[in-house]
């Protein structure tokens, strides 16, 4: 399960990046709002499935409430999942 849990964090933050990056810069720059669409649905699939995966694996590797909720917070931060894969994952 830690394997999985590594690789939808891994996508989870590769698709954040290219929704803020890609995604807006089309919408913005280019007025073209379809971008936004394309990478926001992957996008959010693997945010909840990051966040359940997150609290299936806190009871099974018992992490401390403030380890888990920095895991949490770092789904929202732009290149967080990558800190938690480094930190708290190998």
């Amino acid at each position: 399960m830690k394997i999985f849990f590594r690789i939808v964090s891994f996508l989870e933050g590769i698709s954040y990046l290219l929704l803020m990056s890609l995604g807006l810069y089309f919408k913005y720059v280019l007025n073209d709002p379809s971008f936004v669409k394309l990478f926001g649905m992957p996008h959010g699939i693997l945010f909840m499935l990051y966040i359940i995966l997150a609290v299936l694996f806190r009871s099974e590797i018992k992490w401390k409430s403030k380890d888990f909720t920095i895991i949490l917070l770092a789904s929202i931060i732009p290149f967080g999942t990558f800190y938690v894969d480094k930190k708290y994952l190998r």
